[in-house]
């Protein structure tokens, strides 16, 4: 076999590769050595800045395909018939820890989809839990400055993160899922997926329902124990990523069916908790799951950094069919991702191949660094004009929904942040609450001042008793008072 030469990235062929310039053998090395300067200064630049959130991570391309007619909800053209197939790339990850920490921490996983459609990219962009710890996307860069490294100490520091869930009693929900069994998934593969937040689907006549999204795993929800995710961080720490490598290697592709809840547009009025606070489920039994497709993942990156470091979701990137809700949260998402984006990756990151549409981009946007395309050559650059240039269609505008009130910064109307995270206690059998309060209680131990636990003591308490006074008995402290 004919091998390739060594050449610069201009082409050129380089003559000594193991050899730096240099005037005689003792040096000093030449400025001239164009490969040597070229090698060091990409080199330097051959990590971009990892993710702010959900730096370690993996992920594979497969396909979904519509099993479910559900075209009386939508007019989105990927879900337009049963067999039809989308092809995707999926990224799982971590939320907290950086790029080299551990895959089997507790933890809520990331579970990014983007589903390659013939109108666009369609990014769904959630965990792999129904909730999260806030509702109001102000709160979300303290928030995750509480799960990073404490300033001064560049350590983790659970009295900050105890500090703001007590102070912050919406998070109960999400912090009972996080501590239960379900906290460390056994791999990437045995977990569900879920778009979290509330969105809207329109059908073809330009009727609303509001949905959430369901991805269920065949492979069945299994979950490491505390000790034994530990060990697994000390031998292994990269045991999701190569696991779920191994698994499609072998052709055991993972898959997830795939489900929505559709809750009818006017509901959201009248529902007993607000249907746009990402803190909150729905009721099974209220709004029941339908049928929509399944997710196959069958084939891996070839390349991790082109692939899976550089791919960039946002929840923004929709398709017509599919809009934002007011969900607080995901409004906030819809600028924060693809702004990190831009200056994680660059301004023109959806170039790139595992980011490009495979439908035909006609943008007004020119310039800006890595534009690596003609840069839409001699074209109009404005619209609207009188030369024939890409113009909007009008069939393709978000549907009106009705707005009231002051503008003014308010919270939501409803603030019950206990009766759900009590049922999800609740549901739990005995064997599960005793680890969900023992995770608890170890987790809350380290905390410096007694009078936070006692703040979340309380949370716990108003949940259920039983919940609260466990947990106070666990850390020695009692809840017979307010804090």
């Amino acid at each position: 076999m004919n091998k390739d030469n060594l050449t610069t990235s201009w082409g050129a062929p380089v003559g000594d590769n193991q050899n730096s310039m240099t005037a005689g053998s003792r040096g000093p090395t030449l400025i001239q050595d164009l490969h040597l300067l070229e090698k060091l200064a990409h080199f330097n630049r051959e990590r971009v800045p990892e993710r702010v959130v959900h730096a370690k991570g993996a992920g594979a391309h497969g396909y979904f395909e519509v099993t479910n007619d559900v075209t009386k909800y939508t007019k989105a053209k990927f879900l337009s018939e049963v067999g039809k197939r989308t092809p995707l790339f999926t990224r799982f990850s971590t939320v907290a820890g950086e790029n080299g920490s551990a895959d089997t921490v507790r933890d809520p996983r990331g579970f990014a989809v983007k589903f390659y459609t013939e109108e666009g990219n369609y990014d769904l962009v959630g965990n792999n839990t129904p909730v999260f710890f806030i509702r109001d996307a102000i709160k979300f860069p303290d928030f995750i400055h509480t799960q990073k490294r404490d300033p001064k100490t560049n350590l983790k520091n659970p009295t900050a993160v105890w500090d703001f869930w007590s102070l912050s009693p919406e998070s109960l929900h999400q912090v009972t899922i996080l501590m239960s069994d379900r906290g460390i998934p056994a791999t990437y593969r045995h977990m569900n997926g879920y778009g979290s937040h509330t969105f809207k689907w329109v059908n073809a006549q330009g009727e609303a329902v509001w949905v959430k999204y369901h991805f269920k795993t065949e492979q069945g929800i299994k979950n490491l124990s505390t000790d034994v995710a530990a060990k697994f961080a000390g031998e292994n720490p990269d045991y999701h990523t190569e696991e779920l490598f191994n698994a499609i290697e072998k052709e055991d592709f993972p898959a997830w069916k795939v489900y929505v809840q559709v809750m009818p547009f006017e509901d959201a009025n009248t529902y007993r908790y607000d249907p746009f606070d990402v803190t909150k489920v729905w009721s099974h039994k209220d709004y029941p799951l339908i049928e929509v497709g399944r997710m196959v993942l069958d084939r891996n990156p070839e390349n991790y950094f082109a692939e899976v470091e550089q791919a960039t979701f946002s929840p923004g990137a929709f398709v017509p069919g599919i809009e934002a809700s007011p969900d607080k949260m995901l409004q906030g998402r819809l600028f924060a991702y693809a702004d990190a984006h831009r200056y994680r990756v660059g301004v023109n990151h959806n170039h790139l191949p595992i980011n490009r549409p495979l439908s035909a981009v006609h943008t007004n946007h020119r310039d800006g660094q890595m534009r690596f395309d003609s840069n839409g050559g001699g074209s109009i650059n404005y619209e609207p004009n009188s030369f024939n240039g890409p113009s909007e269609t009008p069939e393709n505008k978000q549907t009106a929904f009705e707005l009231s009130g002051f503008a003014d910064s308010v919270s939501y109307d409803e603030n019950d942040h206990y009766s759900q995270a009590g049922n999800l206690y609740r549901l739990l059998n005995e064997d599960e609450r005793t680890r969900l309060v023992q995770n608890i209680v170890d987790a809350m131990k380290p905390v410096l001042k007694e009078e936070i636990k006692l703040k979340q003591i309380q949370h716990f308490y108003k949940a259920d008793n039983e919940y609260g006074t466990r947990i106070a008995e666990g850390l020695g402290l009692a809840v017979h008072q307010e804090v």
